[in-house]
Parts: structure tokens; C-alpha cells; sequence
């Protein structure tokens, strides 16, 4: 958990991005990156309503940044591509935390780069907790009964280093073969209690995971990327695509093993592709050791939180966007002197996303959440069913997204839309817009934050 310091009634966080070594496998170290060590970074813990400050130093040789994924904050603050972090350099943002409880993260966002930055290892969560969540009979000891997973995918040459290239015949870059969770190389966890609470994140490059434990027991899932779901809902599996989060809860015996998996994912981009993409891969995950004793847990509450719902005949404006390739959006790539429109303050937007080919595609929107509509016309899953700011894009299918645009406006600086396979990414599948005031118009990218100015 990272150490703050209280600096004029707000939590000041210190974050060094470094680089390090990491031993994953005996005998071997991997030259990695981190944030406060060698790899990966601190959870950050904060309340609804807290200031936030943050004094961010960039140890190594070339350009980053630091994202708040998930995070409604002004978009100066956002720490996307337009904030960049020049080597040796200093970044401090700072922001009100205004949702709520639920899981975030964080992570590097430098133009063109982001997908290396995050394999090596920058990433950490940030843990949000208010009046309402702390009011019901969930697990929360953190660490106990209340376990962060962040599950990535590696490969790993022959001398115990990344392999920074392609996957052969991939269209999504790097699909590993590799588990780690939370940076550790074949996990296991040592479970005290009767329900044992898990937050995953898919904080991998490209890799979809179908979640699932090894007997196909059923779970509940009980929130999703913005927040806890209205209710809990009981499955037996999840697809994950990457930087969605999920926050399950699953019943234990006493004395048992049992395994968190990814099963064969069952979207069928054909043959050719779903096994050169890993979307027919069956891998263990985390592994579950049971205590011979465990202790009691309370019944999961039937109601969890009452979810607003956002109406599309409220919306002020409805926009389209199309995936395609690897590269575009509305068949343009990103530029980053282009702010491609402006949505205004304090109104709802009707958003309709598509993918357009036979790739893997997601989409995340920076600042907001939004929620899933409909998918076809038809409403979404009940893990679907809360507050998102990334869903996986299924080809062919229409997701029509609503969300609000609150608090923050500024004409010039933007926020991102984008996929977030982070090769498409950094190729160009990423676009830009302003949230605007009464009375603005769409302004011009400042120069500064046009070329990534932060020194």
C-alpha cells in the first residue's frame, strides 16, 4: 500500500518510475520497470471526497507519463499523452476524488509507447472506498479476505528476459504465454475465510481472459470497472478484455485447492485467428489454498447500490464511431493537434460503438462512465449492466454507450477515446475531445501539451 503525507489537508503521494531487476523465475533476473521498485507499482488508497496530490519523477531514459485509468478528474490531471514526463523530469497533478468506491489503475500513456511501458511493468491500482460501500457486509480486510489481482501475460526468451517483439502471425502485438499475478510467477494464495473477494484487472497488452475456477464453481460478481453492480449476479465465468476490471466474490471449504483460470475465450474470430491470439489457450491463473479452518463470512447483501440510469432520450448528442484495422477510428488516426469535438458540460451523450473487422477491439473513454445500453438493441449482461469505461467490442455488433459530461471543462485540453489493445493504441487507434463550458467553443491543443511538454 503506498505511504502518503498529509500536505495541506490532501493525501501527497510520491511515485518514482524506474528501472530495476525482478526475479519471476529461480535464478534468473529480469530487467524490468516500476514504480517505488523494479516492477509494477503501490496501491493507492484513497476515500470519496479526498484531495489528492501527487509528485511523480521520471528515473529513466526516455519520455513517460502516468494515466489514472478510470478516474473522473480535470483533463489536465489525466496524465495522457498530452502530459508527458520528460526523462529526470517532474510531474505534480492533482485532483478531488469525486465516484464511487471502486477499483482503478494506473499506468503509462506516452504517445506511440504505451505498450511498452506497461509490459515492462509500469502499473499499480488505486482503490477508492465511501459512506455508501463501507455500510455493507462485504469482505474489505485488505490483503485477507479482500485480494487486488492484477493478471498480465509475459514471454520470456531464454536468458529469462521480456520479449519485446510480436507474437508471430498476431494482429493485437504481444499475446504471451506467461502468467503473472501481481508480478509474481506461478501464484498462489494462502485464503483464511469462508468468502474470499476478488478485484481483477486485466492489465495485460492484448490477451482476453475468460475467468473461471477449475471445478466451474459459480461466483458473484458483484461490481465492475466504475463501481459496485445494484445487485449481485451468479456465474461460473467472465470475459475480461484488457484494462476491464472485475470484482468477484466466491464461496471456499475448508481444506480445499482449487484454481482461478482462463478458460478458451467462445467469441469466434475463426480458427486461424482465435489460435494464433490465445483465444483458445486454457491457463491457470491463481491457485487457492483453503485453511483447514476458515473463518465465518456474513451473507452477500441482496442490493448492493442503486445505479443511476442514464436515459437515451435525454442524450444532446448522438456520435459513431468505427474501429477498423489497426490504426483508425472514423478512418482517421490520432494527431495529436486534433481535437476531434466537444461535448458539453453538464448534458448526456448516445455513443455507438463498432467494430469493424475481425480483430480484437476495445474501447475506453478517459474522464467518464459510462454505461452499456444496449448491444444490438438488445440490453447487456448483467456483468455489463454498471458503471464501464472499457468494454470489449465483439465484430459486428453495435454497443450503444450513454455518459455524462460533468465538473470539468476546458476548450483546449483533451481527453482521450481509444483502444486500449495497446498496439493499436500507439499505432494510432485513439482520438481526442474537449468537455466545454457554457458559452465555449472547441479550442487548440496548447503547444506545450501538443508536443508532450512536461521537463
Amino acid at each position: 500500500m503506498a505511504e502518503y503525507t498529509e500536505t495541506n489537508g490532501a493525501k501527497h503521494f510520491e511515485l518514482e518510475a524506474t528501472a530495476g531487476e525482478t526475479v519471476f523465475k529461480p535464478g534468473r533476473a529480469t530487467a524490468t520497470w516500476g514504480f517505488n521498485g523494479s516492477h509494477l507499482g503501490p496501491t493507492i488508497r484513497a476515500r470519496r471526497g479526498d484531495d489528492l496530490r501527487f509528485t511523480i519523477r521520471n528515473h529513466l531514459d526516455e519520455t513517460t507519463s502516468v494515466h489514472w485509468h478510470g478516474a473522473h478528474l480535470p483533463p489536465e490531471a489525466d496524465g495522457g499523452p498530452h502530459q508527458a514526463i520528460e526523462p529526470h523530469g517532474t510531474w505534480e497533478p492533482e485532483w478531488t476524488v469525486d465516484q464511487p468506491a471502486t477499483m482503478l489503475w494506473y499506468h503509462p500513456h506516452p504517445h506511440g509507447n504505451t505498450a511498452r511501458h506497461v509490459y515492462r511493468g509500469l502499473a499499480g491500482l488505486i482503490l477508492i472506498d465511501d459512506d455508501a460501500g463501507d455500510g455493507l457486509n462485504l469482505p474489505r480486510e485488505y490483503g485477507v479476505d479482500d485480494v487486488p489481482l492484477i493478471v498480465q501475460d509475459k514471454n520470456f526468451d531464454g536468458d529469462g528476459q521480456l520479449e519485446e517483439n510480436d507474437t508471430f502471425m498476431s494482429a493485437v502485438g504481444i499475446v504471451g504465454k506467461e502468467i503473472l499475478v501481481n508480478g509474481t510467477y506461478g501464484p498462489y494464495f494462502e485464503a483464511s475465510t469462508r468468502k474470499l473477494r476478488l478485484r481483477i484487472l486485466n492489465g495485460s497488452n492484448s490477451r482476453l481472459y475468460n475467468f473461471a475456477f477449475s471445478d466451474l464453481r459459480e461466483f458473484s460478481v458483484i461490481g465492475s470497472d466504475g463501481g459496485l453492480l445494484a445487485e449481485p449476479h451468479r456465474t461460473d465465468r467472465i470475459i475480461l478484455s484488457p484494462a476491464e476490471r472485475t470484482d468477484i466474490v466466491v464461496d471456499l471449504e475448508p481444506g480445499e485447492t482449487i484454481q482461478l483460470q482462463s478458460l478458451p475465450v467462445d467469441i469466434d474470430f475463426g480458427f486461424v485467428y482465435n489460435r494464433s491470439h490465445g483465444m483458445d489457450d486454457h491457463l491457470d491463473v491463481l491457485e487457492i489454498r483453503a485453511a483447514d479452518e476458515l473463518s465465518d463470512s456474513p451473507d452477500l447483501p441482496g442490493s448492493l447500490t442503486e445505479i443511476e440510469s442514464l436515459s437515451a432520450a435525454a442524450a444532446t448528442a448522438e456520435r459513431s464511431f468505427r474501429l477498423s484495422g489497426m490504426s483508425t477510428i472514423n478512418g482517421e488516426s490520432m494527431d495529436m493537434n486534433r481535437i476531434d469535438f466537444g461535448a458539453r458540460v453538464d448534458t448526456v451523450e448516445q455513443w455507438t460503438v463498432r467494430n469493424g473487422n475481425e480483430f480484437t477491439h476495445n474501447f475506453h473513454v478517459h474522464d467518464v462512465q459510462f454505461q452499456v445500453a444496449s448491444i444490438d438493441g438488445e440490453a447487456p449482461p448483467p456483468p455489463l449492466a454498471g458503471w464501464k469505461d472499457t468494454v470489449l467490442l465483439v465484430p459486428g455488433r453495435d454497443y450503444r454507450l450513454l455518459m455524462r459530461f460533468s465538473q470539468y471543462t476546458d476548450p483546449d485540453f483533451p481527453y482521450m477515446y481509444h483502444c486500449h489493445i495497446l498496439k493499436h493504441e500507439d499505432s494510432g487507434m485513439m482520438g481526442q475531445f474537449v468537455v466545454l463550458g457554457e458559452g465555449e467553443e472547441v479550442g487548440t491543443v496548447p503547444e506545450m501539451a501538443a508536443h508532450g511538454g512536461h521537463g
